[in-house]
């Protein structure tokens, strides 16, 4: 049963309520609230494992490790550093005058009212990590779990509505058409996980209220396997990205560029790790999430020109797709067409110089992944594409390194959270500046009219660094030079602090037993 709009209504009225009494802006009560979603997961794993189960055939491993425990580590996280993100910060430089005259600082405050809308391949982490974030930021938030997981979403709901303070986060349900009715509201931030179509849709209702966003849109993430890489570690680690969560994972390789010189060996090694990770069977592998999906898959599977060389077979029944390896895939192959989102690897023949060709004329990834032993090889590939992130020599790793942020760039997103970038997206970073009382108008009268020209020698700017023609070659020369500065600050600064730090009686000695 779906949340029914006046369910919405009234919660949405409450939680602005609560945001308006301050009472989230409270330290106390975000760790309060921090614990208890720790707590939602030790008492709820349980029901949340055999829920994910149910919806994707998922081994319970996979949801305590991928999603559980990552709840779990960020939570512990946040505690440890809410306080201190909470007071806000002293600017490092905020200029002499103002460091004279006044206090400069900056107030990290919460939004208000966000709205966290996940997505049904991780339908627990899609929704409590971020929403992790923006409770630490001392905000009211509206969980939205995802519709096509059903068992998740109910489960979800539950717990929250049971652990958490009903008068500052709420969990609601819906499909589509509950949520684009929930997103006619004004929300102070939205957050949301899912594909490209629906996240223009998720931002056409926030430009409505000129709502910022944080938007997690996946996209077709490449691998490139250089003739320099490691074969078998590239091998083994693209196999297994393509088993977890059934390949439905939006930083999973989405197609793999291979050099020609070591094509056939990598692809060899690939099946074969794929043999040995499946050689208990596939009862550990998840399914494709419902039959449309399946539909979708397959069907770009049957229209390959390409040559399956391992797996593809399938049941629709149990919407399981059997990992599959496809060599001889062009790039208007239809394997090429869209995110696959499923156990599908295809293999591209193509140097590094052909793969950037294609990797830079199709949209930025939320992913790239590199595989090669050769810094400036890694270092070119780099610098000539765009991605969300870049796992080297593995793949998706770079999503769980704890602290950094995570999100998309161009069509696969925008915003980050994780760590301290979630805590700082969720809150509105607000300057104040206490200036000093009457004696500072003695010494700045010059702003107030009457204006007088000659008071401008007062305000003059520092003296630039650089001369008018100069050429870049000149200034590379500049920036490699010696840094005649800080030695002439350190020479000075011992020759004051002499008598403190002993030199003189150190040269004394010296000069006395060399006389």
């Amino acid at each position: 049963m779906y949340t029914t709009p006046d369910e919405f209504k009234a919660r949405y009225a409450t939680l602005q309520a609560t945001f308006a009494s301050g009472k989230t802006k409270s330290v106390e009560w975000r760790k309060w609230q921090l614990k208890q979603f720790w707590w939602m997961m030790e008492d709820g794993e349980e029901a949340l494992v055999a829920a994910m189960k149910g919806d994707l055939h998922r081994h319970p491993y996979e949801s305590i490790t991928v999603e559980i425990r990552a709840v779990k580590a960020t939570v512990l996280e946040m505690l440890d550093h809410v306080e201190e993100w909470a007071k806000g910060e002293v600017p490092a430089a905020p200029g002499l005058l103002f460091r004279l005259m006044g206090k400069t600082w900056i107030r990290s405050e919460p939004y208000g009212v966000v709205m966290v809308i996940a997505a049904w391949n991780f339908a627990l982490a899609s929704l409590i990590l971020p929403a992790l974030a923006a409770v630490a930021a001392g905000n009211c938030v509206v969980l939205k779990p995802a519709e096509g997981t059903a068992r998740t979403q109910n489960v979800l709901a539950e717990l929250a509505n049971k652990y958490l303070d009903s008068e500052a986060i709420c969990a609601v349900t819906g499909g589509p058409q509950e949520t684009a009715a929930m997103l006619e509201y004004k929300f102070n931030h939205i957050c949301f996980t899912g594909g490209s179509r629906v996240g223009r849709l998720v931002a056409m209702a926030a430009a409505k209220h000129l709502t910022p966003t944080i938007l997690e849109l996946g996209g077709q993430a490449p691998a490139i396997v250089t003739r320099s890489a490691d074969i078998e570690l590239a091998a083994k680690r693209l196999a297994n990205t393509k088993l977890a969560n059934g390949g439905q994972v939006c930083l999973c390789v989405n197609h793999v560029f291979v050099h020609p010189d070591i094509h056939d060996q990598f692809v060899q090694r690939t099946v074969y790790w794929l043999q040995q990770f499946l050689r208990e069977g596939t009862d550990q592998m998840a399914r494709i999430v419902n039959e449309h999906h399946f539909d979708r898959v397959t069907g770009l599977l049957g229209k390959t020109e390409g040559t399956v060389v391992y797996g593809g077979d399938s049941d629709r029944t149990t919407r399981f797709v059997h990992p599959a390896v496809v060599t001889e895939v062009s790039v208007l192959d239809s394997l090429m067409s869209e995110e696959l989102f499923a156990p599908i690897l295809p293999v591209i023949k193509a140097d590094v110089d052909a793969a950037l060709a294609t990797i830079t004329s199709m949209p930025h990834p939320l992913a790239l992944y590199i595989f090669s032993r050769d810094r400036q090889e890694i270092d070119r590939i780099l610098d000539a594409t765009n991605s969300g992130g870049v796992t080297v020599n593995d793949a998706m790793l770079h999503s769980a390194v704890p602290s950094v942020p995570f999100g998309g760039v161009g069509e696969s997103g925008h915003g980050a959270y994780g760590g301290k970038w979630g805590f700082d997206a969720f809150s509105h970073q607000r300057t104040v500046l206490f200036m000093g009382g009457s004696w500072v108008d003695k010494v700045l009268s010059m702003r107030y009219p009457p204006f007088n020209m000659a008071n401008l020698k007062y305000l003059a700017l520092s003296k630039p660094k650089f001369r008018r023609g100069e050429a870049m070659a000149e200034q590379r020369r500049k920036q490699r030079g010696f840094p005649i500065g800080p030695l002439i600050t350190l020479i000075l600064g011992g020759y004051l602090m002499r008598d403190y730090l002993g030199i003189s009686t150190l040269i004394n000695r010296i000069v006395e037993r060399y006389p």
